[in-house]
């Protein structure tokens, strides 16, 4: 392989990336764990972005890198988006934040509501996070309850009720009853937490069915991606989704499409995919055009909770820089492109992608699986069918193993996520996905050979 200028090999043949390498030494005595997001991570440093360009990002070493990751899946347009940087450059002309609404959040939530009748009314925020939060409390304000289900390994931001079981192991995944535990994820969450959280399971229809039916009357609401990338990037099953859908009308539950990832998989959102019908939809990402920005979505019955124009509302929802314009612009022009015929494109990309992957790593011989729907996909290691977390989770082999084939691909100019997922974005083309596609099966192959030959 050919070395950009200031790079060299370590003993494993990873290439190690100088003025990345200085970069991650000056942040480490400023900033714990020397980066941001653990998710960005990399042995023995993580190389340091510098520009982006369509589907590439170029690191300080000048290493040109096919970007999968995009930014946790948020560029649905890649980097530098013409129409995104000149809708913001205008936007920054007029100014960048005002204690005043601005016509470009009507502009934006008028975007979202032509695209699904379920989007009649948008409240903004700042982040996927806060849009969770925000849907939860509007579910307490709406149903009196306090107590959520969510379903295991599933990932819907940094907030501890949502981070109950987002990472079980299983030495502790089950109660003494055989049902999902809930399970901390942070030294430190209260006991308290862990008794509102129910925990359902992803792949197990007549299960989920059981406890809903037992524990339905005390939720105030349902938070479900049925995609989740967490539990394996894996489509929920319609029996699943048809189980949650029905407890939630029996019991007056809130159901709530944690849609921040899987907005992209149609142009009306996920849930249509999966015969849901959920009261609030919290989406952000590509909703964005790569600015920070979260939502909560709903018909005007469930969004009312929010109303405060006749005084102190149900549930409050602001921030400083909720629908500031800047990001308002990026995620109109970023909509306005994401049209049906990119989303068919995309998606169609994505099925020759994982196709390429399945019949390379079969041809191959290779235990290794890759899941994924619409312009999403993940690796798993091993031979067994991936139907969530729990047939998802890694031996700690595979988990080893993972890692390995994810700097590998780096040392191929691939950046994938650290658990193997990636997502296309609307500047690949088929010479981009098939490129991505035979360096996978081939590093694959590479490493899991190298892995059994070490074993044996």
């Amino acid at each position: 392989m050919k070395l950009g200028s200031g790079q060299s090999t370590d003993e494993a043949g990873s290439v190690i990336g100088k003025r990345s390498e200085a970069a991650y030494m000056r942040e480490r005595k400023v900033v714990p764990g020397g980066s941001m997001r653990a998710a960005s991570w990399l042995q023995p440093h993580p190389p340091y972005a510098a520009r982006g360009e369509g589907c590439w990002v170029i690191d300080i070493d000048e290493r040109r890198l096919l970007d999968c990751a995009n930014n946790f899946f948020s560029l649905i347009h890649g980097h530098a988006f013409r129409p995104v940087l000149d809708a913001v450059r205008d936007a920054m002309t007029t100014g960048t934040a005002f204690g005043m609404p601005t016509e470009s959040e009507i502009l934006l939530a008028e975007a979202l509501a032509a695209r699904s009748p379920r989007m009649e009314q948008t409240r903004f925020c700042n982040s996927g996070t806060e849009a969770v939060l925000a849907a939860i409390k509007g579910a307490r304000g709406l149903t009196g309850r306090y107590r959520i289900a969510k379903f295991e390994g599933c990932y819907h931001g940094a907030y501890d009720w949502v981070e109950v079981s987002l990472d079980p192991t299983p030495s502790n995944w089950d109660d003494e009853n055989g049902n999902p535990a809930s399970v901390r994820c942070n030294a430190g969450t209260p006991e308290s937490v862990l008794q509102e959280v129910v925990v359902l399971p992803y792949d197990d229809p007549q299960r989920c069915a059981d406890i809903l039916r037992r524990e339905g009357a005390t939720l105030a609401a349902v938070i479900v991606d049925p995609n989740a990338s967490r539990a394996g990037t894996v489509p929920m099953s319609k029996e699943t989704a048809a189980v949650i859908q029905d407890a939630c009308r029996r019991d007056g539950i809130i159901l709530i499409a944690d849609e921040v990832i899987s907005f992209r998989l149609s142009y009306e959102g996920a849930s249509p995919l999966f015969g849901l019908e959920p009261d609030l939809i919290t989406t952000a990402k590509i909703i964005g055009g790569g600015l920070p920005i979260g939502a909560v979505s709903g018909r005007a019955e469930y969004m009312a909770v929010f109303d405060h124009s006749a005084g102190k509302p149900k549930v409050s929802m602001g921030g400083t820089f909720s629908a500031n314009p800047l990001s308002m612009a990026a995620g109109l022009a970023s909509l306005e492109h994401y049209s049906r015929p990119v989303v068919e494109r995309l998606n169609k990309l994505g099925d020759a992608l994982r196709d390429r992957i399945s019949n390379g790593l079969a041809d191959a011989g290779v235990a290794a699986t890759v899941t994924g729907m619409g312009s999403l996909f993940r690796l798993h290691i091993g031979a067994g069918k991936v139907t969530g977390y729990r047939s998802a989770f890694p031996t700690a082999e595979a988990a080893k193993l993972i890692r390995r084939i994810q700097l590998a691909m780096l040392n191929e100019n691939v950046l994938l996520t650290p658990n193997c997922s990636g997502s296309l974005s609307s500047p690949m083309t088929e010479v981009e996905v098939f490129s991505i596609a035979d360096k996978l099966v081939h590093v694959v192959e590479k490493e899991l050979g190298a892995y059994q030959g070490s074993s044996n």
